[in-house]
């Protein structure tokens, strides 16, 4: 798996994870509020913010006929398609100056293309990565036509088979496309926990030889720091500046407080998972000390023997090893030795 960047960021199965918060429809329509969510999202440590890219009519069509309404036990039953996108896209005249912006403030910016005027639109502005939503995963012309341009593919998996994945990973590197980054994710709003499989992770990054992320749709921050213990490099949640402001994506949104816990707890995460080591620190060595060893915990006078009686296995750890205890068991003290003595060879004949 050779190593790629997006933007500044440098992926590679030993980076660390690279956080993303997904602005989505989390602006409702005010471009100033757009602006301020990506300067927030900077201020408690995403690494990157993402956009969708795309119109009503560039992701359906205005139909009132039942096959266009929305069913599913979702959030948004009820609601036609054409309305629900038209409450929730980002207007295409500020993409480029929300790029600006957050590029200016050290975020990586890239975001999700819906068709083939939203993947023209984008290489106009030279994004830095190419997100494959869920739904669109089986659109593999789009998916060509985005690995095409030569940019890093990020792919969510939320109703993919192992076959749709199959096919769009091909699809990638049948245009010259190796720079492959697949998201562990669920198409269900919010996702219950007993629902995300996060052993998935681990299990994609082998079978389909690319690194892999989570784009993650439950409540909380538990299952992306979870993810990243199993190797995630992407960790991708949806971000609000403040939910009072509602939306259609509020319910598993975010909130600044709860963004910047889940970033202190992916780094803190990655700390722990450290790297492969048996060795131990100096402070672990200095506690050794205070570790079990044989000590003489009653009086012995010379020539008498060692027995449970005057020598058991203490703490601390200035005797002879605790393994030795049987061996010693018998033995005769050359000399008188005061109980709370650590038990050395040169007592013992």
């Amino acid at each position: 798996m050779k190593k790629f960047k997006i933007g500044h960021f440098e992926f590679s199965e030993n980076s660390p994870a690279f956080i993303v918060a997904e602005l989505s429809a989390n602006h409702n329509q005010d471009y100033d509020i757009a602006v301020k969510t990506i300067y927030k999202a900077r201020e408690v440590g995403a690494d990157a913010i993402k956009l969708q890219t795309y119109t009503p009519d560039t992701i359906t069509i205005d139909c009132r006929s039942s096959l266009f309404k929305i069913e599913h036990n979702s959030l948004w039953d009820g609601k036609y398609m054409y309305d629900l996108y038209k409450e929730a896209y980002t207007p295409w005249e500020w993409q480029p100056e929300l790029k600006k912006i957050a590029q200016s403030i050290g975020l990586e910016f890239f975001t999700s293309p819906f068709d083939f005027t939203a993947v023209d639109f984008l290489a106009k502005m030279n994004v830095d990565a190419y997100k494959i939503a869920s739904l669109e995963i089986v659109d593999i012309p789009l998916i060509e036509y985005a690995a095409s341009k030569g940019k890093p593919m990020i792919l969510a998996t939320g109703i993919a088979r192992e076959e749709d994945i199959t096919e769009a990973i091909t699809a990638c590197r049948r245009m010259g496309n190796e720079n492959i980054i697949l998201l562990k994710c669920t198409s269900t709003y919010p996702t219950p926990y007993e629902d995300i499989n996060l052993f998935t992770i681990p299990d994609m990054q082998k079978r389909f030889d690319v690194l892999t992320g989570i784009s993650d749709h439950s409540l909380g921050i538990t299952a992306p720091v979870a993810a990243v213990t199993l190797g995630a490099k992407v960790v991708e949640k949806h971000f609000i500046i403040d939910k009072k402001i509602g939306g259609p994506d509020v319910a598993f949104s975010l909130d600044p407080e709860e963004f910047a816990l889940m970033v202190r707890s992916v780094r803190e995460a990655e700390k722990a998972l450290g790297k492969v080591s048996y060795d131990l620190n100096a402070q672990s060595i200095k506690s050794r000390e205070h570790a079990r060893s044989l000590f003489i915990v009653n009086d012995v006078k010379a020539g008498e023997k060692l027995t449970p009686e005057n020598v058991r296995s203490i703490r601390p750890g200035y005797g002879i090893h605790p393994k030795y205890y049987k061996t010693v068991l018998g033995k005769k003290a050359v000399r008188n030795i005061e109980k709370g003595t650590p038990l050395s060879w040169d007592l013992i004949n």
